[in-house]
């Protein structure tokens, strides 16, 4: 289905609309790359658990990753017993731990004592790894950096070399990138890992290379492929990517409606029915979506902006071919991932209605009433 037509078929205002087809063509390219290489791949839910996506998903991929007792639990669920349930967080509760070895396949232990902790356990039935920090910023913003310094996101190398108490590691997991377009990172940080462990390295039975590549949008994988192989064929291991924003990021839009022009300062101001808090990165990252309607050489610009008191609740300037006007519909694209999942009700305002768009047809998954807001408090 094209925008405009998407645009004509949503009746509501604001919405969440995610496409199936769009989904399964990033999963394709994915696939390729899973087929080529021997790794298996794992979505990871945090990005977007809808479970008539994870529904989708289900045929197309080998498990999902989660970071909470609840991901697992919804997972869980969805998976019925096929395919495998990582776990890493550095957040598990001392009384979480059993339920989630039960659920779990493979838990990458985000510290020592996590490892102390699951590895205790008299009943565990997941494999038992580390997730690691191997101490490479590929990021210039220190928010999205898991390698940051003083970061809280897996243990240092140095470490672990240095711990000779604890039991023989099963696994291994690493993540040092946010959104990257290419395999260098991941690279360069193989090499590390597999110097510094020694000895170590070849005592595991699976490794775990995380999230963070757009797997979708790389168009030269060689690199991925061979490092896989090579892995797979000198130390006989199970491979696992956790691919999220890859799956679904291109395949969400935020339908919303202009519910108010106003000028300021000599700038023209469409008030939006919607507002970054349906679209958290808009204002975590000062970014600006992309937008159906925007065209570069517009004679019209406006400023669209949130309804919320906020002041920088503000999705960016934008320009048109014609002037916005109360009513108009516009479309934000490629928000599928950590939109819903972030989206809040600040200042009382609803959340979007959630539609499932599959061979063009249109599906009301969800809406809000006042009664879900009343529940909350």
């Amino acid at each position: 289905m094209t925008p405009t037509a998407l645009k004509q078929q949503i009746p509501s205002s604001p919405a969440y609309v995610f496409d199936r087809d769009i989904m399964l063509s990033a999963l394709q390219k994915i696939d390729l790359i899973r087929r080529q290489s021997g790794c298996k791949v794992l979505y990871s839910i945090k990005s977007l658990p809808l479970t008539q996506v994870l529904q989708w998903l289900l045929p197309y991929v080998d498990g999902f990753s989660v970071s909470s007792l609840f991901e697992a639990r919804l997972a869980d669920e969805i998976l019925a017993g096929q395919g495998s349930l990582h776990l890493t967080t550095p957040g598990v509760r001392p009384d979480e731990a059993a339920e989630l070895t039960r659920l779990c396949s493979h838990i990458s232990c985000n510290s020592l004592n996590q490892y102390r902790l699951f590895s205790g356990l008299e009943t565990q039935c997941a494999a038992i790894g580390v997730r690691l920090n191997p101490a490479l910023s590929f990021l210039t913003d220190e928010r999205f950096d898991p390698c940051r310094p003083f970061s809280k996101l897996g243990i240092p190398l140095a470490e672990l070399e240095a711990a000779r108490t604890i039991a023989p590691i099963r696994g291994l997991h690493f993540h040092t990138v946010f959104s990257a377009l290419d395999f260098e990172p991941l690279i360069r940080t193989l090499a590390i890992i597999r110097t510094q462990l020694g000895e170590k390295f070849t005592q595991i039975e699976w490794l775990n290379l995380g999230g963070g590549y757009l797997y979708n949008q790389i168009a030269d994988t060689d690199a991925f492929v061979e490092s896989v192989r090579s892995l797979k064929a000198e130390f006989d291991l199970d491979v696992f990517i956790e691919p999220g924003k890859a799956i679904v990021g291109e395949a969400g839009y935020l339908l919303t409606t202009v519910i108010d022009c106003i000028t300021n300062d000599g700038k023209n101001i469409a008030v939006l029915d919607t507002s970054v808090n349906h679209h958290p990165e808009v204002f975590e990252y000062q970014m600006s979506p992309t937008l159906h309607e925007h065209r570069p050489n517009g004679r019209h610009s406006a400023i669209l902006a949130g309804s919320t008191c906020l002041a920088g609740d503000i999705f960016g300037e934008y320009r048109f071919d014609d002037p916005l006007k109360m009513g108009d519909k516009l479309l934000f694209k490629q928000v599928g991932a950590y939109s819903l999942v972030k989206a809040n009700r600040f200042n009382g305002y609803n959340l979007p209605d959630i539609y499932a768009l599959e061979a063009g047809r249109p599906t009301l998954l969800k809406n809000y009433r006042y009664q879900d807001y009343r529940g909350q408090w």
